[in-house]
């Protein structure tokens, strides 16, 4: 009977490979719909005979998904560094799920547990968008506050930043523009406010307290928590697609990752903290799921909070929740079902919620730069715009290149071994040659905020000195509406924009060497301040261009008089913002979204599709990766990319493990394969087994002779449930046989034998060594598979694992195949 219901799988394995084949072109359509299929196969045991199935618990239907409580504690978890196994996850909550609702007729207490089982999702992402909510308000008072640190400080209430100092205050210094209550640090040490000696004070106290705040953001990082340096958006990309990074969400992680965000900021480096609010809100997710065991016990089920939190995360930092909900989708998400969209959403609008009541900027919105105009933009600019999202895709093209490079040597140098010291370095020349520049001195925010500004009648910076034909006397309407169109630049725009040319080339430049560095570090703010320097400048030319030409028919619509032209450079630096930006990271919808969301720029969302669009194009024709993704391969994270294609004509069994060899129709392993028995092995036999390897599970077949293939079982499990039987179980010895079936041969003079079928997989995922490699990895990416078996003829002939895939990529695009570190 045995040996009949194991012809029986193998065959059905066999003609389930054969027609995955023969229908390779239309086998595989969505993520869920396959997810569906699987998972409705390892549970259709279940579904199809409900009375037998609860009369035969222990039979052949209750093999994986087993939610019985007398398992050894641990199995069914994973080892550090490892990939999960998604389709085993999922199943073994389904069947969690079916459990309460069986239960649910069994009284109040079993119908209270459903309920809660019901509405725990919902509460943990509104828990999580509160708590990413508070951290996001309590960062951006601390960066804002130590960041005007570095000039001087509020004399009358230290607590207060320079704007809010400003606010407490009716008098004045119309001079030069700055509140008497606000002290620079010459004042403070008996000095003046203007003046050469002033000058060099506050220039050597600005350089005193960014390396001070760069230091103890380092320091904060190598001692208490190591994985809070970066953005953490590589990282989290590769925790949603199933690895397991232990201590990388963790509470430490989170409050170092905060402390070390205000500080990297103050610091003045060229780095935003947008990017970590991601990690900071994944952090939230994986310490609020552990409240509720349907999700800190499952790792599949658990990656539903964590993208609810990235979700949560990108809405903060840009006050952008629809955003955030289409960042999530498009950039981090490996596995997105509708109910992960619904949650995601609400776990945003919570988030946003929360940091608006917090108010942390004080202009009643959640971001630093709010556009309040509506000029109207014309057919004829989307040259300009074109343009500019051309230029932003060479320098994201440039920057991913040039950074990854830097990146590499670090790694693979001595430099790695000096985090601090180059931490120091990189934070005392940005000090140094920031100063100097108003334009690089700024807050990157703020700078963003002046970019993509308008001026009007009350701006009278260098960047708005455009010569006026009215006195200030003459308030009437043609006055307003002469102060706000476009005119000739006078002297002040011209050194404006020498100015922002140096700050381009350096902030270009000095970003290249700070993304990296052992700190939290963004790049969305940095990227978007050279796209937004980048357009300003075009928007300036191209506005002088048309002034210029006011009488010419292509500009007729654009201009009213030669007084009246309406030109808006700060349109430009919201265009080259987002072209800069797609350019570097290739995000496009959620990019528009976030954009206009970030600026309430509704009506330019055109402008910002034409160039996010052109951006993408021209950065994927120099280069197919974004940074997050060039960091990962970097790194040599197994990430699997959904988004890009195979194309290659291999075969499975040019792939898997081990190789094999043929000889006519005959298949030999060459070196032999790994396996367990399936009641022949001692305890003993098995732990070497264990011992002599490495892998991270090992197939379970009928026997060495026959090699039909049995089911699967994972190292971790095995090796738990051999050390609490060695412990607890009376009659286990290294003597006893494993029996991984229910038909258990007992002698009463042989020891005890120990029974295992309840942690194998007895219906793994198995292809045949002819499947083509483009239907496998179709088949790693849409069922977030960890391996699959190989079989010939319904015999055992290998195993294909991530890793391998990964490798056979990489080797077929001329890279490195060892760069894959992790399986």
């Amino acid at each position: 009977m045995e040996d009949s219901m194991n012809r029986n799988s193998s065959n059905m394995r066999r003609e389930g490979a054969n027609g995955n084949v023969d229908g390779r072109h239309s086998a595989v359509s969505t993520d869920d719909e396959l997810l569906d299929i699987r998972t409705g196969a390892l549970e259709h045991w279940h579904d199809s005979d409900e009375e037998e199935t609860s009369k035969n618990l222990n039979s052949s239907s209750s093999n994986l998904m087993d939610t019985l409580d007398d398992l050894p504690p641990g199995i069914g978890q994973y080892e550090d560094f490892h990939t999960i196994d998604w389709l085993r996850d999922i199943a073994r909550d389904r069947m969690r799920h079916r459990h309460i609702i069986k239960n649910k007729q069994d009284g109040i207490w079993e119908k209270v547990k459903s309920a809660h089982d019901a509405w725990s999702g919902w509460v943990c992402v509104l828990l999580v968008g509160v708590a990413a909510g508070l951290c996001a308000g309590i960062i951006d008072i601390g960066a804002t506050w130590m960041s005007d640190l570095k000039e001087g400080i509020c004399a009358e209430a230290f607590w207060l930043n320079r704007e809010q100092c400003c606010w407490s205050v009716s008098k004045v210094d119309i001079d030069d523009e700055y509140c008497l209550q606000w002290k620079t640090w010459s004042e403070m040490f008996g000095g003046s406010r203007s003046g050469a000696g002033s000058y060099v004070v506050t220039y050597f106290l600005y350089m005193v307290w960014a390396i001070l705040f760069a230091l103890l953001a380092a320091l904060f990082v190598r001692v208490f928590a190591p994985y809070a340096c970066g953005s953490g958006i590589p990282e989290i990309k590769t925790i949603l697609s199933g690895f397991i990074i232990r201590g990388y969400l963790g509470k430490w992680t989170l409050l170092t990752k905060s402390v070390g965000m205000m500080l990297a900021v103050s610091a003045g480096l060229s780095l935003g903290k947008e990017g970590p609010f991601v990690h900071v809100a994944s952090c939230c997710g994986n310490i609020f799921s552990y409240l509720f065991p349907k999700y800190g016990t499952n790792e599949a089920k658990k990656r539903e909070i964590l993208s609810a939190a990235s979700a949560a995360g990108v809405s903060v930092a840009f006050g952008a929740p629809i955003g955030g909900v289409l960042f999530s989708l498009e950039e981090v998400s490996y596995y997105f079902p509708l109910k992960t969209l619904w949650r995601s959403f609400f776990c945003a609008l919570a988030a946003a919620f929360v940091l608006r009541s917090i108010n942390p900027f004080g202009n009643d919105h959640l971001v630093m730069f709010y556009v309040e105009y509506n000029e109207p933009w014309y057919i004829q600019e989307l040259i300009p715009f074109v343009l500019i999202g051309v230029l932003g895709g060479l320098y994201g093209s440039f920057f991913i290149k040039a950074n990854i490079a830097w990146c590499r040597y670090r790694k693979n140098s001595r430099l790695g071994n000096y985090p601090i010291i180059e931490v120091l370095v990189v934070t005392f020349v940005t000090a140094l040659l920031s100063y100097p520049n108003q334009y690089t001195r700024l807050n990157t925010s703020e700078l963003i905020k002046m970019l993509v500004g308008r001026c009007g009648p009350e701006d009278d910076t260098d960047l708005c000195d455009y010569k006026r034909n009215y006195s200030s006397h003459q308030m009437n309407e043609t006055y307003l509406k002469s102060m706000t169109s476009s005119t000739v630049i006078g002297d002040g725009v011209y050194k404006a924009l020498w100015m922002l040319a140096l700050a381009l080339v350096f902030k270009g430049i000095i970003t290249i060497f700070t993304f990296g560095i052992k700190i939290p570090s963004g790049l969305f703010i940095p990227s978007m301040a050279v796209g937004a320097i980048m357009g300003r400048m075009i928007g300036i030319g191209v506005e002088q261009i048309v002034v210029a030409n006011h009488d010419n028919p292509f500009f007729e619509n654009m201009c009213e008089s030669k007084q009246f032209c309406r030109i808006t450079p700060g349109l430009y630096a919201m265009v080259g913002a987002a072209a800069a930006l797609g350019g570097v990271t290739r995000m496009t919808v959620s990019l528009v979204v976030i954009m206009f969301e970030l600026t309430g720029g509704l009506q330019y969302i055109v402008p910002l599709m034409v160039a996010s669009m052109t951006s993408k194009w021209v950065g994927d024709a120099l280069g197919k990766e974004g940074i997050y993704d060039a960091h990962i391969q970097l790194n040599g994270y197994p990430y699997l990319d959904s988004k890009e294609e195979f194309t290659h004509t291999t075969l499975a069994s040019d792939v898997m493990r081990p190789r094999c060899a043929r000889y006519g129709s005959a298949v030999r392993n060459d070196p032999p394969l790994s396996v367990i028995t399936q009641d022949s092995m001692t305890v003993e036999e098995v732990e070497h087994v264990m011992k002599s390897t490495s892998h991270n599970g090992f197939p379970v077949i009928v026997s060495r002779e026959s090699q039909y293939l049995v089911g699967f079982v994972l190292r971790r499990d095995l090796n738990l449930a051999i050390s609490n039987a060695l412990k607890l179980q009376d009659g286990i010895v290294y003597n006893s046989i494993v029996y991984f079936t229910n038909h258990v041969t007992e002698n009463p003079n042989d020891p005890a034998p120990l029974k295992l079928r309840k942690i194998i997989d007895m219906a793994p995922v198995t292809i045949t060594d002819q499947t083509p490699m483009e239907m496998v990895v179709e088949m790693f990416r849409k069922l977030g598979l960890r391996q699959t078996l190989v079989t010939h003829k319904g015999r055992l002939l290998g195993i294909l694992t991530k890793k391998d895939v990964l490798r056979h990529i990489a080797h077929l695009e001329n890279q490195d195949p060892e760069s894959i570190l992790f399986n």
